[in-house]
């Protein structure tokens, strides 16, 4: 797979990126007694959250949802501490408020079209470019962003980091259930998302100028506001002088979320660590990453990804010992190796969209009803959510 180029001249000497890391997590707020999506959010709840979080705590496109993001942090340990800290607090206050916390891609048996908006310009906007395709958005994600300081090193990483979103992808999945049907899908997110303009894996840049000039012909034209209407699988930030991984699922134990975050800024050290050594990691047509997209989204880890190099599909839990191996270095460098490794733990108990189906079938076959059967995996969901959260 990693492909030297000794004819290459050597990218130019520079100061090893810093790879702090930031987490952003988007949750669902649910009624404590229906276990259903709330329509509308409690006045004071934002309020009481802002005075606790100090600006780390955000309204979403839906009243039901709500968004945390950690401060920049140095190691993936502080990252978590944050992250804790900010998860606990809004379930307490949502807990205050007869509300509960899910950390889950998709709601079991939430109607999108019940779904109120947030009372905000920058979303009346949005709903108004998007119509029905923003509308469907009751999804929610994590981003992981990793400081990369130099303009070209960005472009240059995202370009070789594409390959291996859709194993990040199949690590997280958390989302089964759409509306009340069990999909078949491990992250139907996705196939919501991809409604959306501008979303998917990103395109292949030769540099940062010419993902500037892309930037500026779209903004130019008024076709966006700005890049950050851009919302690829993994982009260049354009708050912070980070690259942004968008394409998890939320994790619902904080320690998956934990391990796709090592696992990614782990990887993108051992990029750099190619680049300064004249090296890459090869390159393979958008359509081939695509695949292995789907593959992410529909099976999870349950079935192999394609090895583009090998030309062959293998299995999963043989990619990721593959992926551990080759960042074991990094890992240890960033002081992240338990949580790297924590990925094969995952693998052996599956991700949350395993437990909701398997919550699910147990609820039925006990004798459930559908929707009796559908609220117990709220209540698991709802517990699991606060696994390990002081």
């Amino acid at each position: 797979m990693i492909q030297a180029t000794p004819d290459t001249p050597a990218a130019p000497a520079m100061n090893e990126p810093s790879f702090t890391i930031g987490i952003e997590e988007e949750y669902l707020l649910v009624d404590a007694e229906t276990r259903g999506l709330i329509h509308e959010a409690p006045p004071t709840m934002l309020a009481e959250c802002e005075a606790l979080l100090e600006g780390q705590v955000t309204p979403e496109f839906l009243q039901c949802q709500i968004e945390v993001g950690t401060r920049v942090c140095a190691t993936i340990g502080e990252a978590r501490a944050d992250l804790e800290r900010l998860r606990g607090t809004v379930a307490s206050v949502a807990r205050s408020h007869g509300l509960r916390l899910v950390a889950a891609s998709t709601h079991p048996f939430a109607v999108w079209g019940e779904q109120m908006r947030t009372r905000k310009e920058r979303y009346e906007t949005i709903e108004h470019d998007l119509q029905g395709v923003v509308r469907r958005l009751v999804i929610c994600g994590m981003h992981v962003h990793v400081g990369l300081d130099d303009d070209a090193l960005r472009i240059d990483l995202m370009n070789q980091m594409s390959y291996v979103l859709p194993h990040l992808l199949a690590l997280g999945t958390s989302s089964p259930f759409w509306q009340g049907n069990h999909t078949g899908l491990k992250s139907y997110r996705i196939s919501v998302w991809d409604e959306m303009p501008r979303t998917g894996l990103p395109e292949q840049f030769e540099s940062h100028g010419e993902f500037q000039r892309f930037v500026d012909v779209l903004t130019r034209t008024g076709v966006i506001e700005d890049g950050t209407k851009i919302w690829w699988d993994v982009r260049p930030s354009v708050r912070f002088p980070t690259l942004e991984m968008r394409i998890s699922d939320i994790c619902t134990r904080l320690e998956d979320t934990m391990c796709i975050a090592a696992l990614y800024v782990s990887w993108l050290r051992m990029l750099y660590r190619l680049r300064v050594k004249n090296q890459r990691w090869r390159r393979y047509p958008r359509m081939f990453i695509a695949e292995n997209r789907w593959r992410a989204q529909r099976y999870g880890i349950d079935q192999g990804l394609v090895d583009f190099g090998r030309g062959t599909v293998v299995d999963y839990p043989e990619l990721i010992e593959e992926m551990i191996e080759l960042c074991a270095e990094d890992a240890e460098a960033l002081g992240c190796t338990a949580e790297v490794t924590h990925a094969r733990r995952i693998i052996e108990r599956g991700t949350s969209a395993h437990w909701q189906v398997r919550t699910w079938r147990d609820a039925l076959a006990a004798g459930a009803s559908e929707q009796e059967a559908l609220r117990t995996v709220v209540d698991m969901l709802v517990e699991e959510t606060m696994h390990d959260i002081a």
